[in-house]
């Protein structure tokens, strides 16, 4: 997946389209991500004996493909690539300003309790 935890990026699609926000969540093998205060939705929970009903909102998952992400210093969307370094690890570039490399942690990416 090439949109990792951390990233700013740009909304193409939808009713969010030309939003930006930080990705704060994702999920790989469905290949989607949740963006901060983008892709809203309400939840209505059924009043219980002792407790109110109530609505809660919160970020519902879109798919990975309908994002760009932003270039760091310059704030505009690109397409990821990648180049090998020189010790064998990869690095994540913009494709559009290939000087301007993304940050890559590891432990970041995964958001699954071990």
């Amino acid at each position: 997946m090439k949109v990792h935890l951390g990233d700013n990026v740009l909304v193409r699609t939808g009713k969010y389209r030309g939003k930006t926000g930080k990705v704060i969540r994702i999920y790989p093998k469905q290949n989607r991500i949740v963006v901060e205060k983008i892709n809203i939705r309400t939840r209505h929970i059924k009043k219980q004996p002792g407790k109110p009903g109530e609505r809660i909102q919160y970020e519902a998952p879109m798919d990975a493909s309908n994002v760009m992400v932003l270039a760091p210093e310059s704030g505009k969307p690109s397409r990821i690539g990648y180049v090998k370094l020189e010790n064998g690890k990869k690095q994540r570039i913009l494709k559009k300003f290939p000087n301007e490399h993304l940050t890559t942690d590891k432990d970041t990416k995964r958001t699954k309790k071990r």
